[in-house]
This record gives structure tokens, C-alpha cells and sequence, in this order.
């Protein structure tokens, strides 16, 4: 049995959900505790005994331990290859990892400024006015990623021939700014489409409907354009 170590609200964790869905492989799922004030303080023990940087997601597979999503996806692929979420060719996988790359490490960058928006209001005025300037700045950063993705999806259905590893991350990161009041996907035809079609595949559907009803437990009201 695979064991996965998740997070209510972790973009990471549940993109490792979604791809274990979509191979429909059995996995039991340990949700790690966690709020809007603390966080994942105190962390969960075996978190902290298995991971050494003491997040999520950690998976654990015949013995086999790993963390890191990028790292979790790949083993997945090549542990269990169907269906396959990794392109056929050397050039299209590079291009795939790239894409992924794009989502976790580069639009990450502008989701963070807007990740305080669903925990407690600072109670120093001065810090919510700084944190909502540089939230509108991670707004306009986000808008230009949307750009790039609808030049890059050029009308085909995927970011690559079939769904694979960059869409599972892309999604997350698109959600993740819809839900943390980004910037709609009004002008932007194509990567709406890509998006209204993965919500419509269940692995998609149930991550989706765990974090919005996660966000009505736990986080404070955000003008969400994620529904």
C-alpha cells in the first residue's frame, strides 16, 4: 500500500493526489494537521522523522520513502507506467519538466504575496496596506504567466500531446491563484478551456472540492474567483 503524508491546503501534496488518482493507484492518505494561525506547528512526527525538511508531501512505497512532488511524480511514472503522465520522447519529457518547473518554482514566486490573504488580518494596519501593495504587484505578475500559458497551450487540449506531469502542476498553480483572489481567466480563451476541462476529470474535481471546502474550515474569507 502507498502511503501519502497530505496537507489540506498544500498545492505540493495535492498535485501528488491528483496524479496517484489518475494512475488509479490505492494510496492510504495521513492529512497532516494544519490552521491559519500556526500553520503545521507542531509538525506531524512522522513528518519530521521522514522528511528532512519537515513537509509535505512525504510518500512511502514498499519501503521506499521520497518527498519532493517533482521527485513523487517521476517515480510514480516510472514505478507504475500506466497510464503514463510523462511524454514518450526525450525532447517532449524535457519540455514537460520545464513546464512543471514553471508552475512550482516560478508562479510560485508570485503566489506567495497573496497567501496571506487567507490567514488572520495582521493587526498592524501599515503591514495589511504593504501586503496588499505587494499583492496587486503578484497580481500583474500573475496575469503576464497567464499570458505565457496561453501562448505556450497554442489551442491544443494539453500543454503537451495528452495530460501529463506539467498540467497536474500548472492546474494547482491556477487554482491556486483563483482561489487566492489572482486574476481571472476572462481574456485568456484557451487557458480557460484548459482549465474548465481538467475540472471536469474526477482526479481534478475531488482535489478542487477538498481545498474549497478545506478554505471554508479554516481560512479567512478571500474574494476567491474559484468556485
Amino acid at each position: 500500500m502507498i502511503t501519502l503524508y497530505s496537507g489540506p491546503l498544500s498545492l505540493f501534496a495535492r498535485k501528488v493526489e491528483i496524479a496517484l488518482r489518475e494512475k488509479g493507484l490505492a494510496f492510504e492518505r495521513v492529512m497532516v494537521p494544519f490552521n491559519q494561525t500556526t500553520g503545521y506547528d507542531p509538525k506531524h512526527p512522522e513528518v519530521l522523522a521522514l522528511n528532512p525538511k519537515g513537509q509535505v508531501p512525504v510518500l512511502s512505497d514498499c519501503g521506499l520513502v521520497l518527498y519532493d512532488s517533482t521527485v513523487i511524480l517521476e517515480y510514480l511514472d516510472e514505478a507504475y507506467p500506466e497510464p503514463s503522465l510523462m511524454p514518450a520522447t526525450p525532447v517532449e519529457r524535457a519540455r514537460c519538466r520545464l513546464d512543471e518547473l514553471y508552475a512550482d518554482e516560478i508562479m510560485l514566486q508570485a503566489l506567495k504575496p497573496l497567501m496571506h490573504r487567507t490567514g488572520p488580518p495582521s493587526p498592524d494596519r501599515d503591514r495589511r496596506i504593504v501586503q496588499e501593495a505587494d499583492a496587486l504587484i503578484a497580481e500583474e505578475a500573475l496575469a503576464r504567466h497567464y499570458e505565457v500559458l496561453e501562448q505556450k497551450l497554442a489551442g491544443r487540449d494539453f500543454f503537451g500531446g495528452r495530460l501529463a506531469t506539467a498540467d497536474i502542476a500548472l492546474f494547482m498553480s491556477v487554482l491556486f491563484s483563483l482561489r487566492l483572489g489572482g486574476p481571472p481567466l476572462d481574456g485568456y480563451p484557451g487557458l480557460s478551456a484548459w482549465f474548465a476541462r481538467l475540472r471536469q476529470r474526477p482526479a481534478f474535481v475531488q482535489v478542487a472540492a477538498e481545498i474549497a471546502e478545506a478554505d471554508r474550515r479554516l481560512s479567512f474569507p478571500v474574494k476567491s474567483r474559484f468556485a
